[in-house]
């Protein structure tokens, strides 16, 4: 009855929003979109959109996604929303970071992407124009794989932190006590697999066309970038989200190393009580604030 309940619940928001969506004027870039997309599944097999395809997506939506906490180091209007001012990122340790983010992404990232093809082909999952899904429907597939994604992190990533294991694999992403965009992937090719396994989970629950593979690598990575990029920006549409952790929640966890061990949402932290530094932090730095301005009046 419960089961019944919900899906009569899932199908009326779906008609709903399919209704909403009717009024909307046409998007001006679905044209050139469908286009594109048609002209590749022209031109190269499935075997090259699945493996060569996927692997440009996740480097490109990476490296411009950094560029502009990279631009903002040397904006001294940005250094008042950086989050640890006293701790400036370097070229040293952001030269390191990019040797290593090379490695991970094509030697440890790669053979996974490679198997892309086979996991479409074993499942049935189509290319084409016609079967793909909907805007909306790819929103709530991306969020429904973010929960998944959040709920595998939150756990294997405090596990990570035991300390009869801590200093042999997690502790590599620590290197960096205060974070910076290019940082998020930056990790031991254990914790890579262990890890990054979360993002996989929501795929094979949710996949019904390849195009979400691309939909949710470019919001995973606009995510997990923006909360390494150690900077708090107002006006962050990511803060739109619901229960969005964002960056001072996990910059706080690079400065702490205990606590808010979650990726994208605070939930699991808040029912575990994990996030009490985090809390009490919070509330020290507002009185702070609140000293120093009587000071100043």
């Amino acid at each position: 009855m419960a089961m019944n309940d919900s899906v009569n619940i899932l199908n009326s928001a779906y008609l709903a929003v399919e209704y909403i969506d009717s009024f909307l004027p046409d998007n001006p870039l679905q044209q050139p979109f469908k286009n594109a997309w048609n002209y590749m599944l022209d031109n190269y097999t499935k075997f090259q959109i699945a493996t060569w395809g996927s692997l440009i997506v996740h480097e490109v939506s990476y490296f411009l996604l950094c560029v502009p906490g990279f631009i903002f180091q040397f904006i001294p209007y940005m250094q008042k929303y950086k989050i640890q001012q006293d701790k400036p990122e370097t070229w040293e340790k952001q030269w390191k970071c990019f040797k290593t983010l090379l490695f991970n992404h094509f030697f440890i990232q790669l053979p996974l992407i490679c198997g892309t093809y086979y996991f479409t082909e074993y499942f049935n999952i189509p290319y084409g124009w016609e079967e793909m899904p909907r805007w909306y429907v790819l929103v709530a597939q991306c969020f429904g794989c973010a929960v998944i994604e959040d709920a595998w992190h939150y756990f294997l990533h405090r596990l990570l932190h035991h300390k009869r294991i801590y200093k042999y694999i997690h502790k590599v992403h620590h290197e960096f006590v205060s974070p910076f965009g290019m940082q998020a992937e930056y990790a031991h090719p254990l914790e890579t697999l262990i890890l990054g396994t979360g993002f996989f989970i929501g795929i094979v629950v949710f996949c019904n066309h390849v195009v979400l593979l691309w939909a949710w690598v470019i919001c995973r990575l606009m995510e997990t970038i923006d909360v390494h990029s150690g900077y708090d920006v107002p006006l962050n549409p990511l803060h739109l989200v619901p229960f969005y952790a964002g960056a001072r929640f996990h910059d706080f966890h690079h400065m702490n190393f205990i606590g808010n061990y979650a990726s994208t949402f605070t939930w699991w932290d808040r029912i575990f009580g994990t996030d009490s530094q985090f809390i009490a932090y919070q509330e020290k730095e507002k009185k702070k604030q609140c000293i120093t301005k009587k000071k100043a009046d």
